[in-house]
């Protein structure tokens, strides 16, 4: 059963604060809205990324043309990339708000703060539980 209410108007100058229950209709439907317009943000700048590599195709005599080409076609495939994962990302927050887990630190079960998931509104791990994870991957690496 799906925790948002689609019916909900958020107000054009609502921002979400602490002040507020964590997660209420309202505040939940603010973070989907926001997640749905990003995702369809990204979507079109994908478009952009395969008719800029479609509309590539011509040939460089010049071997400086050649290298550029190849330097722009591989940052666009990266640009590509990256976005794929980051809408899979903003799918996953899409779910975990349908299934009611969104705002909830995957480690320890604490809200996320509300500043935290405005400016990151795909994060899974709450600051605190995100600098210890990082912490152990330095330490692992070092």
């Amino acid at each position: 059963m799906s925790k948002t209410n689609k019916e909900i108007v958020v107000p054009a100058n609502y921002t979400p604060t602490d002040d507020e229950p964590f997660m209420s209709p309202l505040m939940t439907e603010y973070f989907r809205l926001k997640l749905v317009n990003w995702k369809a943000e990204i979507s079109r700048e994908m478009r952009g990324t395969v008719e800029f590599l479609q509309g590539e195709r011509v040939s460089h005599p010049d071997p400086t043309d050649v290298a550029t080409y190849n330097a722009n076609r591989q940052l666009e495939l990266r640009t590509k990339d990256r976005l794929r994962k980051l809408v899979r990302k903003i799918e996953g927050a899409l779910a975990r708000i349908e299934d009611g887990t969104y705002g909830y630190c995957e480690e320890t079960g604490d809200p996320i703060r509300t500043a935290r998931l405005c400016a990151r509104p795909i994060a899974t791990l709450s600051i605190e539980a995100q600098e210890m994870k990082e912490r152990g991957e330095r330490q692992r690496a070092g």
